[in-house]
């Protein structure tokens, strides 16, 4: 499974430095570490390679900003996130490696298509979802079943956020603690389906430097890089990652 190239290394190295970088502020990169992660590794393989380095970059976000949290909007999400995450267990159960990345090649795009409509319509988009309990129970069904199925469920709640129109420190916050809960969940999960074992365990370790130091320059660097700029190039790798998965 480790037997990588050179370049495959650089890839990967990349690849953990975004992960603490997404962590520490631009959230839309997670898009395309899980899609160079299913490039590099076996699409089930790489789902649970990925999920111990994404709780790494958890406890930095939440240590961070440890005073930036709306609570209500995380316990809201609970009851239906488990039920997600129930299903998404349900379909890892009986699917193989092919099956599950054209799976998460459309689940990706559908999240491009909600950045997309989110920065073309701003208000309006917001106008357009409801407010009832409705909304919260399928956002939190469909995080749940993202992030279960493929550590993907960072677009949906950008879009959940954005609706409660968060300010930008309590939007970065409030996921931190929603991501490392919902991932701490998937632990003994992925464990029963064998997605997690000491190998992979001993692997993440090697990567782990690279996450913290991609988390300590997103945290310093951030405010002064173009964040559109960022979004706008990350949406278009990670769209070209969801159709090589398509594709196969």
């Amino acid at each position: 499974m480790f037997d990588l190239s050179v370049f495959e290394w650089i890839v990967l190295v990349i690849a953990a430095m975004l992960i603490g970088f997404s962590k520490a502020g631009v959230s839309s990169m997670g898009i395309l570490v899980v899609t160079l992660f299913m490039i590099l590794f076996p699409a089930k393989e790489s789902v649970g390679i990925l999920l111990p380095l994404l709780i790494v970059g958890d406890l930095f976000a939440v240590t961070y900003y440890r005073k930036n949290v709306v609570w209500k909007y995380l316990f809201s999400l609970v009851p239906s996130v488990l039920v997600g995450v129930l299903i998404g267990y349900y379909v890892l159960s009986y699917v193989t490696s092919d099956q599950l990345k054209p799976m998460i090649g459309i689940l990706v795009l559908a999240l491009i298509i909600l950045h997309i409509s989110r920065e073309r319509l701003g208000e309006k988009f917001n106008q357009m979802l409801p407010e009832a309990k409705i909304f919260t129970m399928m956002m939190g069904a469909l995080a749940g079943f993202a992030t279960m199925i493929g550590n993907a469920a960072g677009g949906v709640m950008a879009i959940y956020f954005l609706v409660k129109g968060l300010p930008k420190k309590e939007f970065v916050g409030t996921g931190a603690w929603f991501f490392l809960f919902v991932n701490m969940i998937k632990v003994p999960f992925y464990i029963s389906l064998g997605m997690i074992n000491m190998e992979s365990i001993m692997f993440n370790l090697w990567l782990i430097p690279m996450i913290l130091i991609g988390a300590v320059i997103g945290v310093k660097v951030l405010q002064l890089m173009p964040q559109r700029l960022f979004q706008i190039l990350v949406l278009v790798f990670a769209g070209i990652g969801a159709i090589r998965l398509l594709i196969g």
